[in-house]
């Protein structure tokens, strides 16, 4: 394993206290987005994870709503969305017929609002939950539904953007390695390492790689750390220079930094289930607990990242140079 992956666990409060002060540059105050910043040649994401919450007009239906006015105060269409899975919690009746495909997807996320593909990766939730029904739907939804915007071609799987002179390139991975029902086999591990290996070894097809999964490395929420993936990927991200990677899982909003570590670790679990409490101190930037979502916005030199909760209030931001420097705005 990667000695300065390895050693975040034991040292990250001292390394993080001098990071900051050495390589963060902080801002004085909020600012939202505004509409003078959105560039002509910007691309815009919004991301959001643990969001399907089914039920009448809950915090789901909440987030949802801020993300409409939001897009509709900066008079911008999203590219797409990135779904960081716990897609549809509890029952789905149907599969492929499941009503819910309407009412907590199409309905509450409207095409006409946001009209771009929605990339999605698979939670616990969604093995967990009628693991065979849920799970294979899921899978199957996008071939036998021509026209969808839902994307999930496989468990894991690849994709740039736009496919012209693309500026960022995604790995969507599979985190389902430990749930309590049913997760990845040990086959479907090994080949997903074999695959991401092979995808990283790749030559760069964008200026920005990033990975994105349900679960998260390092989180300061109720689920804490995930070993496994810091065994497993850590390693892998910090070799290939990956420069962000975006999960969900526990139910708050958190971006965390580490010294000599090149990716950002953000997590957008503010989608609609019921929101965790922050238990880890002495890590960040920035955790919180509450609903939201998250604003991505990507050119050819700059990637911001912005936090905004359920009433579009930007609580946190970020912004990376392609020299990986960083600079915390909110």
């Amino acid at each position: 394993m990667n000695p300065e992956i390895e050693a975040i666990s034991r040292r990250h409060a001292l390394k993080q206290t001098l990071f900051f002060s050495a390589a963060l540059v902080l801002g004085s105050k909020t600012r939202p987005a505004r509409a003078a910043e959105i560039g002509s040649d910007d691309h815009h994401f919004l991301m959001l994870g643990d969001w399907g919450w089914s039920g009448d007009r809950g915090p789901q239906h909440a987030v949802a709503e801020a993300m409409k006015k939001y897009v509709q105060s900066l008079k911008m269409k999203p590219d797409g969305m990135f779904l960081l899975g716990d897609n549809f919690y509890g029952a789905f009746p149907g599969g492929l017929d499941c009503p819910r495909w309407k009412t907590d997807f199409e309905d509450v996320y409207p095409a006409d609002v946001f009209p771009g593909p929605c990339w999605a990766m698979l939670g616990n939730h969604d093995y967990d939950d009628e693991p065979v029904t849920k799970l294979q739907a899921q899978l199957a939804y996008q071939k036998a539904r021509p026209g969808t915007r839902w994307i999930m071609p496989a468990k894991w799987y690849r994709f740039t953007w736009p496919v012209e002179n693309p500026v960022i390139d995604c790995l969507v991975l599979d985190s389902n390695y430990h749930n309590h029902t049913v997760s990845l086999t040990p086959d479907e591990r090994s080949q997903q390492m074999e695959w991401l290996k092979t995808e990283l070894a790749k030559p760069r097809s964008a200026p920005w790689l990033v990975a994105l999964a349900h679960h998260p490395l390092y989180s300061n929420g109720m689920h804490g750390d995930t070993h496994s993936l810091i065994e497993d990927w850590g390693p892998l991200f910090q070799e290939h220079a990956v420069d962000f990677y975006f999960c969900g899982h526990d139910h708050d909003m958190q971006h965390i930094e580490f010294e000599n570590v090149r990716t950002s670790f953000v997590l957008s679990g503010g989608g609609g289930a019921t929101v965790y409490p922050i238990v880890t101190g002495g890590r960040g930037p920035f955790a919180q607990a509450v609903y939201g979502f998250t604003h991505l916005q990507v050119n050819r030199e700059k990637f911001v990242v912005r936090h905004l909760d359920a009433f579009q209030k930007q609580v946190h931001a970020f912004s990376r140079g392609l020299d990986g420097k960083i600079e915390v705005v909110a």
